[in-house]
């Protein structure tokens, strides 16, 4: 099938939400982790990609996603769209605008878009400030995030030092006036030398609007939310259409485990109410970097394929610091993502072929471990967070590849029985 939307995702969970929300629209859905190899000619209209380079220095950020553009352009891609983190999850020395900058440059595009807003999960944007629930970005739990604390609400102030072009804003006034009044502040912004706009956009009426203010743009770029408005619109345009009928899931049989590396305020209270239920075990980084995985192999060995359990390295932001000191950030982060990727593995070997995974880092190591090269689209959890299928040495494996944020409390339960109903 040829290929209308080429797609590049920061992170593993990123680009499963960015899947979950083209799916919507009904188009085939192909999510490929890492770049594929150059005679995979096997496409679908909307061509996913899934990097790991949300924490990456800018240049290689830069480097892996212009691999992946060169593969999409080839696959057929006449429009590209750059997805990254509703919360913006990006320093001063963050590598969303080096990576907008670069497919500006190679398409020859003098504007591009920006719009992580995601309204169905609280994520809005009003006068170029990010809010999450009612709560400024800077003032939400992002603050803490371990990795990309986030303690800047203005996206016009996040992005400009990235970038080499001028940022702008169109605000929610010129919104609300509709699509050719947004078109036609676009215009005149991109002939004042404003490459970079942010969007306002507080309800998914919004996204429709900036859906189609920008489809004719050869890049856009922010979250799930407004590229699932963009493949409605090329449906209703008639650049791609739904298949007639829907093609079921099958869904494997065995074991199941729950892996968490992320920290975030969700994340923690989801670990709190599936811990209080079921078998756990946390995982201290320091007490890693000293012993290794000996005793959390010998756990997960002791325990029924079939049992229900969580394996987590989740926890508050003031142990996370501590951890930090002692280790180094990266240094901390990296033992986590190792450990939990070889316990995913002795999981597979025990049986375990559903798994529920939450935070980016840890996705991407785990599936990484896995060997997976190639993800089917399955239902949606919660808005965002689909469940995905595979196959890892010859056996056929669900994933829930959960962003730190997304679901609610009893996600990890509500998942799996998800599952069993399909």
């Amino acid at each position: 099938m040829a290929t209308v939307l080429g797609c590049i995702a920061d992170d593993f969970t990123g680009a499963t939400d960015l899947a979950a929300l083209l799916s919507r629209s009904g188009v085939p859905v192909s999510l490929r982790i890492g770049v594929p190899a150059e005679d995979d000619i096997d496409t679908a209209a909307f061509e996913v990609i899934a990097l790991k380079i949300r924490t990456v220095p800018a240049k290689d950020a830069v480097d892996q996603a212009r691999a992946a553009f060169q593969w999409l352009k080839k696959a057929g891609a006449t429009r590209f769209f750059w997805k990254y983190c509703s919360t913006f999850d990006s320093t001063a020395e963050g590598n969303i605008g080096p990576v907008a900058e670069m497919l500006m440059d190679e398409l020859g595009a003098k504007q591009t878009i920006y719009c992580p807003a995601f309204p169905e999960n609280g994520r809005s944007i009003f006068m170029g400030h990010l809010f999450v629930g009612e709560q400024l970005l800077s003032e939400s739990p992002m603050k803490d995030h371990p990795l990309t604390p986030m303690r800047d609400s203005s996206l016009v102030r996040l992005l400009q030092p990235q970038v080499q072009r001028k940022v702008g804003l169109a605000n929610r006034l010129v919104v609300a006036q509709g699509g050719a009044t947004l078109r036609a502040r676009l215009d005149a912004l991109a002939s004042e030398g404003v490459g970079h706009m942010v969007t306002d956009a507080v309800s998914d009426d919004d996204l429709k609007t900036i859906a189609e203010a920008s489809a004719d743009m050869p890049l856009t770029t922010g979250g799930s939310a407004i590229a699932g408005q963009l493949a409605r619109f090329y449906v209703e345009q008639g650049l791609t259409s739904a298949p007639a009928g829907k093609l079921s899931a099958q869904v494997p049989e065995g074991g199941q485990v729950v892996f968490s590396g992320s920290c975030s305020a969700m994340t923690r209270r989801q670990v709190a109410y599936y811990a209080g239920k079921n078998a756990s075990l946390r995982l201290d980084p320091v007490a890693l970097e000293d012993g290794g995985t000996g005793a959390a192999r010998e756990w997960l060995q002791q325990q029924a394929a079939n049992q229900p359990k969580l394996i987590f390295a989740t926890a508050e932001p003031e142990e996370v610091r501590k951890a930090q000191e002692t280790l180094g950030l990266e240094k901390a982060s990296y033992i986590v993502e190792q450990a939990l990727a070889g316990l995913a593995k002795q999981a597979f070997r025990n049986g375990a072929r559903r798994f529920v995974v939450a935070g980016g880092e840890t996705s991407g190591a785990i599936t990484q471990a896995l060997g997976i090269t190639r993800l089917e689209i399955g239902p949606e959890i919660a808005p965002g967070v689909p469940w995905v299928f595979a196959d890892v040495e010859g056996e056929r494996v669900a994933l829930a590849l959960k962003s730190g944020n997304f679901g609610s409390e009893t996600f990890f339960e509500d998942a799996f029985k998800l599952l069993e109903a399909a």
